[in-house]
């Protein structure tokens, strides 16, 4: 039987590392992305040659609520029922404390936690029974983060949000739960200056950034065991160890 998977930012960073996982694994895929088309396009076409799969594209601004009916639409339209969604989109606002705008504040908590409440009331009649939900949280949604406060209060949101919603989706027979990856080796993390990667480092029992390709392996662990269910996943490789 085929299998559909839904990743919103499944095409940059931890999303396209988790829907290379899920493509090798026979998962077809609804990718969503925020702007880059040509991109995005051209990631679909390497993931179709590279496992045989069908992938679509789409996008949708996970601060805008009309996306939640773009993508909607977009299952509606492909007559696809979904055996996997993957809520990883984010938004991050880096304003100083005693600058932050409340319109920026909720902006974030739009995108982070507004949006997948919501798109997953839209969707859930389209999720075959047996079906998982696997969150994007942080490790900032545990320990403080000490740049953007929206970031790590609405990641600890979604962490209490996973928590909660096991009730809410057992009747549909659907498991939820959540990775909280720590620091990962994307291409925005690798622009990181090397004294602060170090430091980072220097923090970690493992003494090196996640690589987003074993990090996927978590998320697809969790699609696929079905006894996990609520769970918060950490892997941040012994963050704080020191």
């Amino acid at each position: 039987m085929e299998k559909y998977a839904l990743i919103t930012g499944g095409t940059k960073g931890i999303g396209k590392a988790v829907a290379s996982c899920l493509g090798k694994a026979g998962f077809h895929l609804i990718l969503t992305y925020s702007a880059d088309e040509q991109a995005a396009e051209k990631i679909a076409g390497e993931f179709t040659e590279a496992y045989g799969i069908s992938v679509k594209v789409v996008r949708a601004d996970i601060s805008d609520r009309s996306s939640i009916g773009i993508i909607d639409h977009v299952l509606e339209e492909c007559r696809v029922r979904l055996d996997a969604v993957v809520l990883n989109a984010g938004l991050t606002c880096r304003e100083p404390f005693e600058e932050m705008q409340i319109e920026a504040w909720g902006k974030v908590f739009f995108a982070n936690v507004h949006f997948p409440v919501f798109l997953l009331q839209r969707i859930v009649n389209r999720m075959n029974p047996g079906s998982a939900v696997v969150f994007t949280g942080s490790l900032m949604g545990i320990h403080p983060h000490s740049v953007s406060l929206s970031y790590g209060v609405t990641k600890s949101a979604v962490h209490a949000l996973v928590k909660n919603l096991v009730k809410f989706l057992a009747p549909y027979r659907i498991r939820v739960n959540a990775v909280a990856p720590g620091f990962v080796d994307t291409e925005w993390q690798k622009t990181k200056p090397a004294a602060i990667r170090q430091s980072i480092e220097g923090k970690i029992a493992s003494g090196r950034f996640c690589d987003p390709a074993e990090l996927a392996e978590v998320y697809e662990m969790l699609i696929k065991n079905s006894y996990l269910n609520g769970e918060i996943v950490v892997v941040d490789g012994g963050y704080s160890y020191k």
